[in-house]
């Protein structure tokens, strides 16, 4: 087991908790917490791009002059690649970017990265929230006593604290998830993540 230190909303001790090992603890694994990064993202790709083939550009109907006696090289169509206004050759058409990382990798992935965090002193867990009521003003007074003003950052919170969401969500370089949005892109594109004890421990049990 793992202990990881827990605080309250002022930024003060409130405990400790112990959490898998197997979550955050382990050697963090680059190369796949960079694969499936890429997929994340290829699949984010539209891949709308297209462009024009010789036979989908308007004009060149007829020959541009007889095949020969003209001293120039034999043409069939002034819509050839070569030619201004003609096709493209091998340009981008649509297509889809999205490729396939297996389940186990996923995991793997978001627990070398929870694992890193904790590493690194980038991991934040509360007791809780405990917004009464929606309150810009009290997040950030909570970020500023847990050190976390200013930085880029990611903030997961429980799916029903409808509360905490719209108090972070108006903070510059926020990033707000539920628990079950929790992916390892989210995870790593930040400067530190915050999170309650219970969706710590929430982690420590699904991805074990």
């Amino acid at each position: 087991m793992t202990t990881i230190d827990i605080k309250d909303a002022g930024g003060n001790a409130a405990g400790t908790a112990e959490v898998s090992s197997d979550v955050f603890g382990i050697e963090p694994n680059v190369h796949v917490m960079h694969q499936v990064v890429r997929a994340q993202r290829a699949s984010w790709r539209q891949g709308t791009h297209n462009t024009r083939t010789r036979g989908m550009v308007s004009g060149g109907g007829r020959k541009p002059f007889r095949q020969k006696g003209t001293g120039r090289a034999r043409q069939g169509t002034i819509r050839a690649p070569h030619f201004r206004g003609g096709g493209v050759v091998f340009g981008p058409h649509p297509r889809s970017y999205a490729f396939r990382v297996n389940n186990k990798e996923v995991k793997l992935a978001m627990r070398s990265a929870l694992s890193a965090k904790l590493a690194e002193g980038a991991f934040t867990v509360v007791k809780e929230f405990g917004f009464e009521k929606p309150s810009t003003k009290a997040a950030v007074a909570m970020l500023k006593a847990l050190g976390l003003e200013g930085k880029r950052l990611t903030i997961i919170v429980r799916d029903e604290d409808v509360n905490a969401y719209l108090s972070f969500r108006n903070i510059p370089k926020t990033f707000i998830i539920t628990a079950d949005e929790a992916n390892t892109y989210d995870l790593v594109n930040n400067n530190a993540v915050l999170m309650p004890a219970d969706i710590a421990a929430h982690f420590g049990e699904v991805l074990a």
